[in-house]
């Protein structure tokens, strides 16, 4: 058993890639590697912190499921300890004590895919209070600075072009003349760089992928779009954050009034690419979206 900052780790692993998590807290992916690399694929973040009066929430970096629309303490309730590991055949459960100021309890069930570098989470929100709760499963992944990150857009709208087929959310903090970021008809670009100001942005994603481009690694999630169903953050589906030390790629399903007794369960599937050298062209870009064949969901 290995450590994340004082922290025991376990592992598992398949022919293409090894993942560690927390083995006593979280549940938090931490770290992920490509066979015969040391170098982790997701950011460490060991000293960004959060007091609330049930403890300190530790930022950490890698991959961890929050509740949205955000709110603080409520989103942002510690998550350091009792954690159950259950085994399964191709992967591992894990699930978390219920936090006592929400009654909500997550899980995620993490499973390898025997032959590709491929890896599904399923992620569960469940209602162990007394009353319902009005949340979507929100499954955030913290990326190293150093990359980029690549934001489809929508293909087409309604035949006649008579309905806007496009949305963008934006955070009081984000600025369009951000250095970082890139507009463009069909893809938008974020840069992961350090930069005193915070920038996020979010939409309604219908073509279920977003990536980022990392270390001669493309590193992509897919999910089902599901545009028919309300979302948090004006109908987001997808968020991109960057600040000072990381890059997030987030996925958010959508809303539900999860009652007590109840579960939702929201689905990421990651696909690492690699020998992929980062595109220096937005013309680089679609031309390795159309090659690696991104916008079919990986089985």
């Amino acid at each position: 058993m290995s450590d994340f900052y004082g922290l025991p780790t376990r592992s598992i692993a398949n022919q293409h890639l090894r993942l560690e998590f927390l083995a006593t807290a979280g549940p938090r992916i931490v770290r992920l590697f490509l066979n015969g690399s040391e170098e982790n694929l997701l950011a460490e973040v060991p000293d960004v912190t959060w007091e609330l009066v049930e403890g300190t929430f530790y930022i950490r970096g890698g991959h961890r499921l929050w509740h949205a629309p955000e709110h603080f303490p409520r989103t942002y309730q510690p998550d350091n300890e009792g954690l159950l590991v259950e085994e399964m055949t191709d992967g591992v459960r894990l699930i978390q004590p219920t936090e006592s100021a929400t009654g909500i309890r997550k899980q995620i069930d993490i499973h390898l895919h025997a032959d590709k570098s491929i890896i599904t989470l399923h992620h569960y929100l469940h209602n162990d209070g007394l009353w319902p709760v009005e949340l979507a499963p929100w499954g955030i992944t913290q990326m190293p600075l150093g990359g980029v990150a690549v934001l489809p857009q929508p293909f087409q709208g309604d035949p006649d072009s008579l309905l806007p087929n496009r949305n963008l959310s934006l955070w009081a903090y984000t600025r369009l003349e951000d250095p970082r970021l890139s507009l463009h008809d069909d893809y938008i670009l974020v840069q992961g760089q350090s930069l005193p100001e915070a920038i996020k942005i979010g939409y309604l994603n219908t073509r279920g992928w977003l990536g980022y481009f990392y270390q001669g690694v493309f590193f992509c999630k897919h999910f089902v779009p599901q545009p028919e169903q309300q979302h948090p953050d004006n109908n987001c589906n997808t968020e991109c954050f960057c600040k000072d030390a990381f890059l997030e790629l987030e996925t958010l399903a959508p809303l539900t009034l999860l009652e007590p007794g109840q579960v939702v369960e929201h689905t990421e599937m990651w696909t690492l690419y690699p020998n992929i050298e980062t595109p220096a062209t937005l013309e680089g870009v679609r031309e390795l979206v159309k090659m690696l064949n991104v916008d079919s969901q990986p089985t």
